[in-house]
């Protein structure tokens, strides 16, 4: 058996240094961001009383009840799918930054689309919604694509624009009378009917509780970007441009079309994440509904280690860590700008894996042991 079929068959497999990379690296991560974000705390005249007061506020709101967890994954299955995505391009070599831009794309043409298949059975207005949005995202995310592929223009570029170019197209089309809500003179687009929204899953608990069907999506889409990376022949060419794209070009690898099918997978993902907000949680499209998911997603990926495992836990991470900071401003309040400087100083760890087991050597085999 060749090396190139070896790596292809078992580069699935998670070995001691992925699982140290994947699980161990980012633990100790957030282990250091909570110390350091005591310090800053201390240093602007927090008691230690109250740091440990927002500190159980945190773990309360994020899963310390049925209502935080259920808060905690509604937050999280945007984060996973946009950052799945990412991960995918980062696998390929491309630093796609447009997320934001193709989960915009994406959740309005899930509203869209379910307003024109609300008079439908479920069973079609919803599947058709969702692949609406899947569809636009993975057209809007390929531009950029094809735009490397054929003039060698930079991915982060591009995708710059194309998230600007999303923020004022989104108010343009807001104001159109095919999208905006009958009587309403402000930007926001028609509701998104019964038929085509993702069902509600423990309402039965209580009708106030968000967590609703996309949750089940999200799982699946995970197990499909594993399958895709790492059983696929089409995951290799991905794993072998990101890794050496002059090789993979000498073994008759498709450069060009590779740039584009990463990045409109990509785009894929991320419109769904956009779909998940509006046919989910929000009803319907307006102004700001991505709320800065899609560069969120870009940490979520990388703490995760393009990994759609890692992917998964990193997404649940920054889920209880936003849901947990609501409740630590109730509770202690807390600013809800420390959350956003524990999860800059995770990436900051997770970037500098070699600094993290400087500071906890201890939990790390060195290279030398069995």
């Amino acid at each position: 058996m060749s090396d190139a079929t070896t790596n292809a068959t078992q580069g699935h497999l998670l070995g001691r240094t992925q699982v140290e990379d994947l699980f161990i690296v980012p633990a100790f991560a957030l282990v250091a961001a909570l110390i350091i974000g005591t310090v800053v705390m201390l240093a602007t005249g927090v008691t230690l009383s109250t740091i440990g007061q927002s500190y159980v506020a945190l773990l309360r709101g994020s899963v310390g009840s049925v209502n935080a967890v259920s808060e905690t994954l509604t937050a999280a299955l945007p984060l996973i799918l946009a950052g799945l995505g990412l991960a995918l391009g980062f696998r390929a070599g491309l630093f796609n930054i447009g997320a934001e831009g193709q989960i915009i794309m994406g959740g309005l043409a899930a509203v869209v689309a379910g307003v024109a298949l609300g008079d439908l059975p479920k069973v079609f207005a919803l599947p058709g919604a969702l692949a609406a949005g899947a569809l636009v995202g993975a057209f809007y995310a390929s531009i950029a694509g094809w735009l490397k592929a054929a003039t060698g223009a930079h991915e982060v570029i591009s995708t710059i624009m194309l998230n600007l170019i999303s923020y004022r197209l989104l108010d343009y089309l807001l104001r159109t009378p095919l999208i905006q809500k009958e009587g309403r003179a402000d930007p926001i687009s028609k509701s998104v009917p019964d038929a085509a929204e993702l069902p509600k899953l423990l309402t039965f608990i209580d009708v106030n509780l968000r967590l609703h069907a996309g949750i089940f999506l999200t799982l699946v889409m995970v197990f499909v970007a594993y399958w895709l990376l790492f059983r696929s022949k089409l995951g290799f060419e991905f794993r072998a441009s990101g890794e050496n794209p002059i090789a993979a070009r000498v073994a008759g690898m498709n450069a060009s079309l590779t740039i584009v099918l990463a990045m409109a997978i990509a785009g894929s993902l991320a419109g769904l994440a956009g779909a998940n907000q509006t046919l989910g949680v929000l009803d319907r499209a307006t102004p700001g509904f991505s709320a800065g998911i899609g560069f969120d997603a870009i940490a979520v990926a990388l703490l995760g280690r393009s990994h759609p495992i890692g992917v998964l836990f990193a997404g649940l991470l920054f889920g209880a860590l936003e849901a947990g900071g609501r409740q630590m401003q109730v509770d202690a309040g807390v600013s809800i700008d420390l959350i956003g400087i524990i999860q800059s100083l995770v990436i900051v760890f997770i970037a500098a894996p070699l600094l993290v087991k400087a500071i906890f050597p201890w939990g790390f085999k060195r290279s030398g042991t069995p």
